[in-house]
């Protein structure tokens, strides 16, 4: 198996022991028509029970067990009032429960307590057992599940354990579970294939940068190309981060982990797309041989690019990547990055922007995106602002003059690479929780890639 974290444990089959949570907003709650039994309202109402966003009673039976839960969705509106209740993944006693009443979504259900029970537990015992949700097998649900967990295991692995070669081997464990064909160029190969950019990144670092390539499904069928940055620990190279600035930086490889949470998606779903998946994989390290301030470098596309800031690596990476990419002319190309704290003052950590000039592509993906509570937010490639990368002894400068519009102008840059593609979409993730939610403990998370999978499946 290609898991660490395993979703199933989440689940259990239909049981009629199994403790009902039954789901109420604020207006059921108060109605005399709720369907609850007086004493089950009183012990309720004495416990502080007010049917709020996020709020739970446990009702115990006759013998001092639990009979039921109540769960408050408050007016039941809003963003992620749909997956509110997967916060009793984590804070219920273990059990077996299972949602009552008319539930919309069943799939959306499990998918939620799933994410809502993650724990990332490969460093440490996990102290009791999961509370179990019962219900029927549904394989849309556990292949969601074991994208996100493959996702949020990917990121929450420190460096020591995730560096390039660890990257390979966990997107070969993925490539043979769906029996995909990969390639890996590595190392000095790069330069021999025209990969000076990922060279250049990773060349400091004790393992070795390279190119992983995976390719799924029919080649008669539409071609979907998904590119992830992976840079597993990004020190700044030579403009080195402050310590704090480098404290959470295993999560730099988040792009690659979404782009593989996604792939899992499509490859388990078995849609009818010809799937191609490239990350580069690399370390931005330091020693004698780092890349420097005020390089030029080389590309695959044959621009050539100052360097601005060795802090700025990951659209050096993509670069490569993308060009290579779309010398093959796919119908949609994607790539997804932790590639910019200015997306991050600009939409904060929950909301990942994206770029593209497709307007069909972003309203379909907005309306999945709003539908499945995974939020993105579609910012403008606004083209004059291509004079910020301009460059004295080189094509471009792949970074901004100014410090002004940060992600817009390192998407600009990404843009440069792409320019055969059919659709082409960049996603500027933070592929990190930082305050916890009902769906989400603290640590690395997948962002887009359920909203992305839904606009594939059905445009497939």
């Amino acid at each position: 198996m290609f898991l660490h974290t395993d979703p199933k444990r989440h689940f259990s089959r239909p049981s009629k022991n199994a403790v009902p949570i039954r789901i109420l907003t604020g207006a059921e709650w108060t109605s005399k028509k709720n369907g609850l039994a007086k004493l089950t309202v009183d012990w309720a109402k004495n416990a502080g029970f007010k049917a709020a966003s996020g709020q739970f009673c446990l009702i115990p039976g006759n013998d001092g067990s639990i009979s039921q839960v109540l769960f408050g969705i408050g007016s039941g509106q809003g963003q992620g009032k749909s997956m509110l209740h997967a916060k009793l993944a984590r804070v219920l006693p273990s059990g077996t429960y299972v949602l009552v009443g008319e539930r919309s979504d069943p799939a959306m259900d499990q998918l939620a307590w799933a994410m809502g029970g993650y724990s990332f537990d490969l460093y440490r015992e996990r102290k009791h057992a999961s509370p179990k949700l019962a219900a029927p097998k549904n394989s849309s649900a556990e292949f969601l599940a074991q994208a996100v967990f493959l996702t949020r295991d990917l990121i929450n692995t420190p460096a020591n354990d995730m560096g390039p070669d660890a990257m390979e081997a966990a997107f070969r464990k993925l490539s043979t579970f769906h029996k995909a064909k990969t390639t890996v160029i590595k190392g000095d190969a790069l330069l021999k294939k025209n990969f000076p950019m990922v060279h250049a990144v990773g060349r400091a670092s004790d393992q070795a940068p390279r190119v992983l390539d995976l390719k799924w499904g029919n080649a008669k069928h539409r071609k979907i190309t998904l590119v992830g940055k992976g840079v597993t620990f990004d020190t700044g190279g030579l403009n080195i981060k402050p310590g704090g600035s480098m404290a959470l930086m295993k999560k730099d490889m988040g792009g690659a982990a979404n782009v593989m949470g996604l792939a899992h998606m499509i490859m388990a779903a078995k849609l009818p797309v010809r799937l191609r998946l490239i990350v580069g994989a690399v370390e931005n390290s330091i020693s004698g041989n780092a890349f420097r301030p005020g390089d030029i470098l080389n590309s695959r596309k044959g621009l050539t690019v100052e360097i601005g800031n060795t802090d700025a690596e990951g659209r050096l990476v993509l670069g490569d990547c993308l060009a290579w990419a779309d010398e093959e002319k796919p119908d949609l190309l994607l790539d997804m990055a932790t590639l910019t704290g200015a997306a991050r003052v600009a939409l904060g950590p929950d909301l990942p922007p994206y770029y593209t000039n497709v307007d069909e592509f972003s309203s379909l993906l907005d309306g999945q995106a709003m539908s499945i509570n995974d939020p993105l937010w579609r910012m403008p490639l606004w083209d004059p602002y291509q004079s910020m990368l301009s460059s004295k002894i080189a094509n471009v400068n792949h970074i901004s003059s100014g410090g002004f519009a940060g992600s817009i102008t390192a998407a600009l840059f990404l843009s440069r690479f792409v320019e055969n593609a059919k659709t082409w979409a960049h996603f500027d993730i933070f592929g990190w929780v930082p305050s916890e939610k009902p769906w989400a403990p603290i640590g690395g998370e997948a962002q887009g890639i359920r909203a992305l999978f839904e606009v594939i499946k059905t445009t497939s």
